[in-house]
């Protein structure tokens, strides 16, 4: 798979994997869609390969993966019949103690093994705990690569011992070709609202027209503009996003939240900014609670919409 924007990341990798000693962990930093898992499996076979040792097309016996599993016996025997299924909120510290256990022993292939981990800020506390001892002392000729989508998260001292690669956004042209590449059949106006609504993301924008976020985008920004004081247009939008989305469709909503009010704040007058700056943190706030707590889909659509409600009406009184 091609991935455009990756060019300065590749480079940075390259000169690390050529120096006389490549650094142990690295940090694969940026906004979640800009293709840093790809990136990961692609940099770990380039780490993990030597001359003269074949290496398997598939699944490499000396690169670990570490992500976030089905939620429990139910969800993984739909991941197992070929069923779409829900994950786990977390990477937990029993991935940890088994992957750790696994470099007790020597890599399959040759020698050196990558541990991936994505994303790395879905650990929970005691897995972040854990893993830092295997970053504090890392077995001979292992090397970890850790995804992250809000680096913050992090344990300071994990993010202390790795080496930073950052993934930059992509400008609209760019987002628009992707869009096109991969939904000939998306229509200008959609095309459109997924290059404003992903801000820089080319996997926030495939996910905007596979999700059919365009109604939603209409209203969010229907409300975003005039308010909604008799409540009409948060249940058209509840309507709209579904009495049960699955976790990736209420992911993409609160992108798509956080999207329309920094648009907003783009072309707010001066005044308004305050609050809209608090909705845009309330919205960012919610975003990193929802993989973490069982929060019931029709009110958190309540509070986006509310969030969008407060942040129009602090614009309409500006300009009045």
């Amino acid at each position: 798979m091609t991935l455009i924007g990756h060019d300065a990341a590749w480079r940075e990798w390259r000169e690390g994997l050529a120096g006389e000693r490549m650094h142990h962990a690295w940090l694969l930093a940026g906004k979640k869609g800009l293709g840093k898992m790809h990136f990961a499996l692609a940099a770990a076979r380039e780490l993990v390969a030597e001359t003269g040792v074949p290496q398997p097309v598939g699944q490499h016996p000396d690169i670990l993966v570490l992500t976030n599993l089905p939620k429990d016996d139910k969800e993984e025997k739909k991941r197992d019949d070929g069923k779409s299924f829900e994950l786990a909120r977390n990477i937990k510290i029993a991935q940890i103690r088994e992957m750790q256990r696994r470099l007790t022993t020597r890599p399959t292939l040759g020698s050196r093994r990558v541990v991936i981990v994505d994303p790395a800020d879905d650990m929970e506390t005691g897995s972040s705990n854990a893993l830092l001892k295997s970053l504090e002392e890392p077995p001979a000729g292992t090397f970890f690569l850790l995804v992250a989508h809000r680096p913050a998260r992090l344990l300071p001292t994990i993010r202390s011992r790795c080496r930073l690669l950052r993934f930059p956004t992509l400008d609209d042209a760019a987002i628009a070709r992707v869009v096109a590449d991969h939904a000939p059949e998306t229509d200008g106006a959609t095309r459109a609202a997924a290059v404003a609504a992903a801000a820089g993301s080319p996997g926030a924008a495939i996910e905007f027209v596979s999700q059919d976020l365009g109604p939603v985008d209409s209203l969010m920004r229907e409300i975003a503009r005039a308010g909604d004081p008799d409540f009409e247009l948060r249940g058209k939008l509840a309507g709209e996003i579904g009495a049960r989305p699955d976790r990736e469709r209420m992911a993409a909503v609160l992108d798509l939240a956080r999207a329309t009010l920094s648009r907003m704040a783009a072309t707010a007058p001066r005044a308004a900014l305050p609050a809209i700056v608090d909705a845009h943190a309330d919205v960012v706030r919610l975003s990193a609670q929802a993989p973490t707590h069982n929060f019931d889909p029709g009110i958190l659509v309540m509070q986006i919409g509310g969030l969008l409600a407060s942040a129009a009406a602090a614009s309409s009184l500006t300009d009045a």
